[in-house]
């Protein structure tokens, strides 16, 4: 087991309470009981190319994040990531109340996490951030566009973990600055960590299910993508970075072929 049961099982409630908050803010936004903030909309994308052009956006963001860590550019990062914070939380917490609280609270977390980070408050904040971003991106997706994404994503996870190694550099880069983006659990001399991109593209999917085939199904696919997370947290050993997407992502396919089945035969 790559952690104790009790960080592993943290690590699992932390992960659903992240994709459970993103969908109720999604469901907020796409029953229109909350309005977008200050006019921020999710971007006018064809449907079919929204997945091309979140990969393309992956690729620069990359491109960018790994000439900053080369040049250890820690205050544009920091910036970078206020930034980033900011707006997705101000998302996700104007969907439960007004716009202009969410964003004096948002920007109060985040300053607070950037200048004195502490592992509750890091927590916290994270597992908001991934229903803003899902607000943004989920209304250009829809199943195919997410299972090309989640295809692309598995396989360029598992070539920079495993073969240019810039994915550990960049956690390692992000942890050592306090600017990690993902769920951190420290226990005695180790810590357990989750990259955002794997909370983040899971509830993407789970947020298409929920646009398509509604609350029940996105809540079962999480749970079963949960489950996967669980399988490689299990197997997983001691001490060595693992590229999560290949797991999470044949996790979101199991998910989806639940849901067909369940929605053929009239129980979704």
């Amino acid at each position: 087991m790559k952690h104790k049961p009790g960080v592993t099982v943290l690590l699992l409630l932390l992960f659903l309470t992240a994709h459970f908050i993103g969908l109720l803010v999604l469901n907020s936004y796409k029953n229109e009981v909350k309005q977008y903030p200050y006019e921020l909309t999710p971007p006018k994308v064809e449907t079919t190319m929204s997945a091309v052009q979140i990969i393309v956006s992956i690729i620069i963001v990359t491109i960018i994040a790994l000439v900053l860590i080369k040049f250890q550019a820690r205050r544009i990062w920091k910036v970078w990531f206020l930034f980033s914070l900011v707006v997705t939380m101000l998302l996700a917490f104007s969907a439960f109340i007004s716009e202009t609280i969410a964003l004096l609270l948002a920007l109060v977390l985040a300053l607070w996490r950037i200048f004195k980070n502490n592992v509750v408050l890091h927590n916290f904040t994270e597992v908001f951030v991934y229903g803003g971003l899902a607000s943004i991106f989920v209304p250009i997706l829809n199943v195919i566009a997410v299972s090309i994404l989640l295809l692309v994503l598995a396989v360029y996870d598992f070539w920079a973990v495993y073969k240019t190694k810039h994915m550990v550099k960049m956690a390692k880069f992000q942890t050592e600055n306090k600017v990690f983006a993902g769920l951190v659990i420290p226990y005695g001399k180790r810590t357990a960590i989750l990259g955002g991109g794997d909370i983040g593209f899971t509830l993407l999917f789970s947020g298409v299910i929920f646009y398509k085939y509604g609350l029940v199904a996105a809540v079962l696919s999480s749970i079963i993508i949960a489950f996967s997370l669980l399988f490689l947290l299990v197997y997983g050993k001691k001490n060595k970075f693992y590229p999560a997407m290949p797991v999470l992502a044949a996790g979101c396919f199991i998910a989806l072929g639940v849901v067909y089945l369940l929605s053929f035969f009239g129980v979704l």
